[in-house]
C-alpha cells in the first residue's frame, strides 16, 4: 500500500495542529515522525492510519495501483499507541486469537508469545502483566499481522534496555517490505528510519510540498 496525502491540514477549535502537509509514504520504506511533545505527531498519525479525517486536503491509499476506500483502510493498517489499550480481562493468548480475527496473523500464537518473551505467560491475565510486559503484547499484535502498513506512535514506552533490542530484533526480522511509520522524539525508536519527518516544519501557512511524485 502507498498512502499519499496533499495538502492536508488538521485543525481543533481555532488551532492549526499541522497545516500544508503533503507527502507520498511508499511500501518497503520506513519514516520518522519527530517534534517536541505535544507537537501534533500522533494526530498526524492518526490521519495516515486513516482513523482521522483531515480539515483540509486529502488522503489517498493505494494498493497494487487500486484505490482503497478509507473505510477498509484498517483491514490494511496494524497500530502500536498509548492511547489503545489490550483487553486486560484476557490472557495474552486470548487477545492475539481474538485479534486475528479481524487481522490473520504471520506466525502461530504461541510462536509469537515466544518470540516476544512471553510464553511463560499464556494462563495469566494481561492485568496482572507489568508495564512494558504489556507493550510487548502491543507490538505483538501489530507487528505480526499480516498487513502492508504498520504504525508506531512511541512504541518503546514502558520497555527497559532488553525491551529496545527486542523493538528492534521485531523490525528487523519482521517488517521487511513492509511501509513502517515511526512517531516519536527519541532516536532510539526510530534510527532505522530512511526519512525524517519533522512535524513543527507544517505548523504555519506556508505551502510546502515534501516527498511527493
Amino acid at each position: 500500500m502507498n498512502i499519499i496525502i496533499e495538502k492536508a491540514g488538521k485543525k481543533f477549535n481555532k488551532d492549526w495542529i499541522f497545516r500544508h502537509f503533503s507527502f507520498s509514504f511508499q511500501q518497503g520504506n520506513s519514516y520518522a515522525i519527530t517534534g517536541p511533545n505535544g507537537s501534533g505527531k500522533s494526530t498526524l498519525l492518526q490521519v495516515i492510519s486513516g482513523s482521522m479525517n483531515v480539515t483540509q486536503g486529502s488522503v489517498q491509499y493505494v494498493m497494487n495501483d487500486k484505490p482503497v476506500a478509507t473505510d477498509d483502510v484498517y483491514r490494511h493498517v496494524a497500530i502500536v499507541a498509548p492511547y489503545l489499550e489490550v483487553i486486560e480481562e484476557m490472557t495474552a493468548v486470548e487477545f492475539l486469537q481474538f485479534h486475528a480475527v479481524f487481522k490473520k496473523l504471520i506466525l502461530p500464537v504461541d510462536e509469537i508469545l515466544s518470540i516476544v518473551q512471553l510464553g511463560h505467560t499464556k494462563g495469566k491475565q494481561i492485568r496482572n502483566f507489568s508495564s512494558g510486559m504489556k507493550q510487548r503484547v502491543k507490538l505483538a499484535q501489530a507487528i505480526f499481522s499480516d498487513v502492508p502498513v504498520v504504525l508506531l506512535d512511541e512504541p518503546c514506552t514502558n520497555l527497559d534496555k532488553a525491551g529496545y533490542e527486542l523493538y528492534h530484533s521485531l523490525i528487523n526480522n519482521y517488517c521487511d517490505g513492509k511501509m513502517v511509520i515511526v512517531s516519536s522524539n527519541d532516536v532510539n525508536e526510530y534510527s532505522f528510519c530512511d526519512t525524517i519527518i519533522d512535524v513543527m516544519a507544517y505548523k504555519n501557512a506556508t505551502s510546502r510540498t515534501y516527498g511527493v511524485s
